[in-house]
């Protein structure tokens, strides 16, 4: 392959101003030039990292496939020698899972590795093949200490689940009294006193609820050191104890959470008010589930892509258990020190992550949101770092406000993506009440003054009784706030037209990510939401209730469900195989811009056991009839733009190996109005009194149909969290068969009184009020996009190998680049951007 790649921002002096011309890690490299199978493995199938790797971070992790460990340990050596010699070398104790942090940063230039398992007898068996990889000064830092540092800390240290919070905790106590949430702190408490199992024959059916009530208990105790909270949860456990708790029960990994910090938390607070023989009970069983937990945890969390369940609550509720009793349990210790290189090797989201986007979903990131508070506290705590220093951390509070606006529904995507909330949920707004008080982000500071739902949170109530709100900056947003975000690791671009102006805010959010899908993410690469003054516009449609329905395999997370293409009916399967990449962006002030990559996201079926169950459940196959199966699909480029303030303008690039039908995908909450002879789409949200108007241009004709029916309707039974369903209506431009095909569409969202601008074209140029958009829609010409704007010097270009600007012609570096003339950062700059191939974690091949 022949690859180029530079980073510079050259000066140029025309017509009498200052533009600045920059290339942000370009790649002259084009999508069909590199196309490795996935870009993150699902399960580990290739040593990290190689020769081939671009490490996310500094100090970079070393992961094994656990099928390449042979024995009951595996050993580590990293050097800057490649025999290993010299004070560089560090070769690491034996150890029982498949990952190795260095603890250190590593200076620039290559870096060799390699392991060796070794037995419990101590036989070393042959070391691995030698791997490199390359440090360069660019690669963000972070790096934690090495677990000494932590375990001395630990020993001897008590209380220990909240020990981040102890030193407050005594200033707090003292004018507790006069805190804004005390009441609700005492009527939670309340709730926890009035439960009752007495008469409960199976008491261990309700540990769910009895670790909620716990969590209540413990807060009120905590601050206000009554033992009637105390003794309520000695009494919850004393109830629990007697009833048997099976293998069965355990193997739920929530439910075995929930038993193990239940236990934990009662064990620590009220370890004086059980007897000998309570406490030997309750350790037994803490420890039963670290090593039940063990055999999934060890070498599978670690070459796991992402598992769900076990990021979410296991992983934090194991780690309170193996921390109180670090002392008394050497399964404990050995999970303790387990989790802490866990969490440093691939926290706080995935690893691979930089981006302080939820990668699982929007929605989802409200699941993980305690654990992504809790553990960096504790660790910091305990490790004397600040963990919140991670790039992701610096950057997740202006990824909330983006992927769910205040006084809006979210604009993501994934599980969960309808959810008929017009504000973010209340975990979502504790984590950014705790984001603000402990970094001062600004983001963060905002997003609370205006929805304060942190106070009814019950699970984060203890820290925010106690931490003082210090660094919590005044309410604003930032003077500099961007127009657009691009997520680059994740492959998402968030554009507004005001985010000061949240109530009438135009939200465009597009996707294409190099994870792929599956797990609670969809097949929905090239896919684009757009919401208005709160609402969807135009976005993905079905409803979430489980993974295995029919209607959530075939009409909630398939293709067919977002705003995208299918190819022959057939859409993008279910796996990291599937993956698309955003390999441009630009934030102007007047253009917003993306590019994404789906050129590999129609790959066939999926290969995942969980997912081939599901079908097999419902008497379903992967079929071309159920929208599955191989295409000959070799290109999907998509173009798209946020024309600030009402315009959106998306040019799509498709070619196959033979003749397909195209089929372009536009759904709404409310009917489209359709005129077959323009293909202009009408559609007319009355509560929110906007229209919105999209038209379709391309040199193939289309039929365009649309339906307020899904392929399978939700089932009313499985609604047992309240869903209430209603029809979506979507639309289908199905376009003549054919091996290439453009498309161009102009989409214009406009309140009540105010008309959207007709369109006027001549060939191949398109009049849009100021807006002039040149699109080349002849398939036997190279794609060009040229757009200019009469009332202000902004200019976008693509595929042209020259652009007028400002009166003045300008040839790009290169023709197939994306050049941007806009206002950016506070002055007009010429950004040229070719793609950003994404950070791959797994083969080459």
């Amino acid at each position: 392959m022949n690859l180029r790649e530079s980073n510079f921002r050259t000066s140029l002096t025309i017509w009498g101003f200052t533009v600045f011309c920059s290339l942000f890690s370009v790649l002259t490299l084009g999508a069909r030039e590199y196309s490795p199978a996935c870009i993150h493995e699902n399960m580990r199938q290739t040593p990290y990292p190689q020769e081939y790797h671009r490490p996310y971070l500094n100090p970079v992790p070393l992961l094994v496939p656990q099928q390449m460990k042979q024995a009951d340990f595996l050993q580590f050596a990293l050097s800057k020698e490649k025999d290993f010699s010299g004070n560089t070398t560090v070769v690491s104790k034996p150890v029982p899972w498949c990952m190795f942090n260095p603890h250190q940063i590593l200076s620039s230039g290559t870096w060799y590795w390699r392991f060796r398992s070794v037995s419990k007898s101590g036989e070393n068996m042959a070391w691995s093949p030698t791997y490199s990889f390359t440090i360069t000064g660019d690669i963000p830092q972070f790096v934690t200490p090495s677990f000494e540092v932590v375990r001395k800390k630990i020993v001897g240290n008590s209380p220990r689940l909240y020990c981040f919070l102890e030193d407050d905790l005594k200033k707090s106590r003292s004018k507790i009294y006069t805190h804004p949430e005390y009441n609700l702190m005492v009527t939670s408490g309340r709730e926890g006193l009035a439960a009752n199992y007495a008469t409960d024959t199976l008491v261990s059916n309700h540990v769910s609820a009895m670790v909620v009530q716990c969590e209540k208990l413990h807060t009120a105790y905590t601050l206000l050191q009554r033992d009637v909270y105390a003794d309520k949860m000695a009494q919850l456990v004393r109830w629990l104890l007697p009833s048997p708790v099976t293998d069965r029960r355990i193997e739920n990994d929530f439910y075995a959470g929930d038993l193990a910090y239940l236990l934990a938390c009662t064990y620590e607070t009220c370890y004086d008010r059980f007897s000998v023989k309570e406490r030997e009970q309750m350790e037994q069983l803490m420890e039963r589930i670290i090593k039940f937990y063990k055999r999934r945890f060890f070498g599978g969390t670690e070459n796991h892509i992402f598992d769900n369940h076990l990021w979410q609550f296991t992983f934090r509720r194991l780690l309170q258990t193996s921390l109180v009793l670090y002392e008394k349990s050497p399964e404990a210790r050995e999970f303790f020190e387990y989790a802490y290189e866990l969490w440093t090797c691939r926290a706080p989201a995935t690893g691979f992550n930089r981006d302080g986007i939820w990668m699982n979903g929007t929605c989802y990131f409200s699941a993980n949101a305690v654990s992504l508070y809790y553990i960096p506290s504790l660790f910091s705590y305990l490790a004397d770092t600040d963990f919140l220093q991670h790039p992701w951390y610096r950057e997740v509070g202006k990824a909330m406000v983006y992927s769910w606006p205040p006084l809006s529904r979210s604009v993501g995507f994934g599980d969960g993506h309808e959810q008929m909330n017009d504000k973010p949920l209340v975990i979502r707004s504790a984590f950014a009440e705790f984001l603000a008080r402990e970094t001062g982000d600004p983001y963060s500071a905002w997003y609370t003054s205006i929805d304060k739902r942190y106070e009814m949170d019950d699970e984060m109530r203890l820290y925010r009784m106690v931490r003082s709100e210090s660094k919590k900056p005044i309410a604003a947003l930032p003077a500099d706030e961007p127009k657009a975000v691009w997520f680059r690791d994740t492959g998402e671009m968030i554009a507004n037209s005001s985010m000061k102006d949240y109530r009438n805010n135009l939200c465009l959010s597009f996707h294409s990510s190099p994870f792929g899908s599956g797990s609670h993410t969809h097949s929905a690469q090239n896919a684009f939401n757009l919401h208005y003054r709160g609402v969807p516009v135009y976005g993905s449609t079905g409803y979430y209730m489980n993974f295995s329905d029919a209607h959530n395999l075939l009409s909630y997370r398939h293709t067919r469900a977002h705003n995208t293409l299918l190819i022959d009916g057939i859409g993008q399967p279910f796996t990291t195989r599937a993956y698309g990449n955003i390999v441009r962006a630009f934030s102007g002030e007047h253009i917003s811009y993306a590019l994404g990559d789906a050129s590999n996201a129609y790959c066939g079926i999926s290969e995942y056991p969980m997912w081939v169950t599901n079908f097999a459940k419902q008497h379903l196959e992967q079929s071309v009839e159920n929208g599955f199966g191989e295409t000959p699909l070799t290109l999907y480029r998509r173009h798209i733009f946020l024309l600030h303030p009402d315009k959106i303008v998306i040019y799509d690039e498709m070619e196959a190996k033979k003749p397909v039908r195209w089929d372009w995908l536009l759904h709404s909450p409310v009917k489209f109005s359709i005129d077959e002879q323009t293909c202009k789409l009408v559609t007319r949200n009355e509560e929110k009194q906007f229209t919105s108007v999209a038209q379709l241009f391309s040199r193939q004709d289309c039929k365009i149909t649309q339906t307020d029916r899904f392929v399978v309707p939700p089932n009313q039974e499985n609604a047992v969290r309240g869903e209430v369903f209603t029809n979506s209506w979507h639309l289908t431009a199905s376009f003549t068969p054919g091996k290439r095909n453009r498309i161009l569409t102009i989409i214009q969202v406009q309140p009540d009184g105010k008309q959207a601008v007709g369109i006027q074209r001549d060939g191949n140029l398109f009049q849009c009020g100021d807006w002039t958009i040149e699109a080349e829609l002849d398939v036997k010409k190279p794609a060009s996009l040229y757009i200019t704007n009469k009332n202000n010097q902004a200019v976008f270009g693509y595929g042209k190998s020259s652009l007028l600007i400002n009166g003045k012609s300008y040839r790009p570096i290169d023709k197939t680049a994306s050049l941007l003339f806009d206002k950016i950062d506070g002055s007009w700059q010429m950004q040229e951007r070719m793609d950003r191939k994404p950070q791959l974690t797994g083969s080459n091949r």
